[in-house]
């Protein structure tokens, strides 16, 4: 694999975490499908990913960008600084858990911005967006006393499908033209 494709692989099992963590708030009946239909996307995406063609530099051991050096670390460190002093505060002086799971997403949409940035690639931030404004969404929605069923679903099961669904637009948009419209 390649470190695209390790990326994207990444994403698409984040994506199944979002599903499958935040799925367990709402009703059986709709908690079993949505878990369900987040398995079968991972699997969907996973074989996708396994299928994708490899730039032929890429495959024969040319240069590749490092998607997994120095800026990207710098990224999920502060990641995990970030969500590790948040999750504390919200656990321990705001006795607010519900706040937890948009905080996740706030902090996982503001990551993306920063491997926007250190990956240049511009497409990483319209994921980015979406998925700080589901997590900002959240906080706000459990400040109000919102049932944890609908954090979830802003915070939680909106932005696993925001996951799964860039991973998919970004094999979609890497296919050759030809091969797109078959």
């Amino acid at each position: 694999m390649t470190s695209n494709q390790t990326a994207r692989l990444i994403g698409a099992i984040f994506g199944l975490v979002f599903v499958q963590a935040n799925a367990g708030a709402l009703p059986p009946a709709a908690a079993v499908p949505l878990r369900v239909l987040g398995i079968a996307a991972f699997i969907g995406l996973f074989i996708a990913l396994r299928r994708a063609r490899v730039p032929e530099g890429a495959a024969a051991g040319g240069t590749t960008p490092r998607t997994f050096g120095r800026g990207y670390r710098y990224v999920v460190a502060a990641e995990v600084l970030l969500l590790a002093a948040g999750l504390f505060v919200i656990a321990r002086l705001l006795h607010s858990p519900q706040a937890a799971v948009g905080w996740i997403a706030l902090v996982v949409g503001l990551h993306f911005f920063g491997l926007a940035a250190v990956w240049r690639m511009a497409s990483v931030r319209l994921p980015a967006a979406a998925m700080s404004a589901c997590g900002a969404a959240g906080l706000a929605l459990a400040a109000c006393g919102a049932p944890p069923a609908v954090i979830a679903v802003v915070a939680g099961i909106v932005p696993g499908a925001v996951l799964f669904g860039s991973v998919w637009w970004s094999l979609r948009a890497g296919r050759p033209q030809a091969a797109a419209r078959a």
